[in-house]
């Protein structure tokens, strides 16, 4: 038997300042899910184009001025990247900025090779650390990015049983997302959206009531009229990622500095009555270089989809 050793003051005060901070950060997120309900739908924002400046896109260093932005562009909440709820300090940090500057988390967005069965046991170790802190910062939804094949030759097509190994992936994950609260939702990039919805209706033919998560801009890089999607898929999208991009297809700094037709996307969530969340994630070519601050372009953004959407 091993000897039961006492609990040092200093763990157990970090312990209860830990918990205290996370129980605060998860009120403030039910507190976002009933004003939904009262008052309005929810737009938050993910911090993608502060990563993409950061060594291996990590958020760690610049989360203390992603939090301060987004609170000063009058976003309703954030969705994490999942690297940064791998420290192990994560749920204190997180929690404490959360809770300064009156920012609930809404969810995370989350990413693995799930069509190699091999990678399997690693991406759903990540997959439940991610989730377990995300829970306990409140968070309820979870975006949530199958993987690309590699070699990523132009518009590969994944074969059946790679499907069928990404399929069983994602049900394990919508499985440790139900544990703790959480819905998964399917988040796209160019590569799920090609050859015709190829990789997406792989997925949707093996797990039909998964729910989605468009990203409206990377259908249009994709191929795809957002538009038609959404009033093709409407009734399982509970989730929007927001970007803009010019006729030429270099992205802008802000939303509605470009050519995206939102009020044809605006008309089509309307015709399907779309309650769910909407984020702004904002990208920026490698050679763009900014006019302004991010902080003013995430709020230019925020005022734009509150005019056109009404949200």
């Amino acid at each position: 038997m091993h000897p039961i050793h006492p609990i040092h003051s200093n763990s157990r005060r970090d312990f209860l300042k830990t918990t205290a901070i996370a129980a605060t950060a998860a009120g403030l997120s039910g507190g976002l899910g009933a004003a939904m309900a009262k008052r309005k739908m929810i737009v938050g924002a993910h911090p993608w184009v502060y990563a993409a400046t950061q060594p291996n896109y990590d958020l760690t260093a610049v989360l203390p001025q992603v939090f301060a932005d987004f609170s000063y562009a009058g976003v309703d909440g954030i969705e994490l990247m999942h690297t940064a709820l791998r420290p192990d300090d994560a749920v204190a940090r997180i929690g404490e900025l959360s809770h300064k500057h009156r920012l609930p988390v809404i969810g995370a967005s989350f990413g693995g090779a799930m069509w190699d069965r091999t990678q399997h046991a690693a991406v759903l170790e990540d997959a439940e650390k991610v989730i377990t802190r995300l829970a306990q910062l409140g968070g309820r939804t979870l975006g949530a990015t199958v993987g690309q094949l590699r070699p990523a030759t132009p518009k590969p097509r994944k074969t059946p049983e790679q499907l069928d190994a990404q399929a069983e992936c994602l049900r394990r994950i919508i499985a440790l997302c139900a544990k703790h609260g959480v819905v998964l939702n399917l988040h796209n990039h160019a590569y799920e959206v090609e050859n015709e919805l190829h990789d997406l209706k792989g997925t949707l033919e093996r797990i039909p009531e998964v729910k989605l998560g468009p990203d409206l801009n990377w259908l249009v890089r994709g191929g795809v009229n957002p538009a038609e999607f959404i009033r093709r898929y409407g009734k399982q999208i509970v989730f929007l990622h927001l970007r803009d991009q010019r006729k030429d297809g270099r992205w802008v700094e802000a939303i509605g500095e470009g050519d995206t037709d939102f009020a044809g996307i605006a008309a089509a969530l309307k015709a399907v009555a779309f309650s769910g969340d909407s984020i702004i994630e904002l990208a920026h070519e490698k050679d763009f270089k900014p006019t302004r601050p991010l902080r003013e372009s995430v709020k230019l953004s925020r005022a734009f989809v509150a005019k056109t959407f009404n949200y």
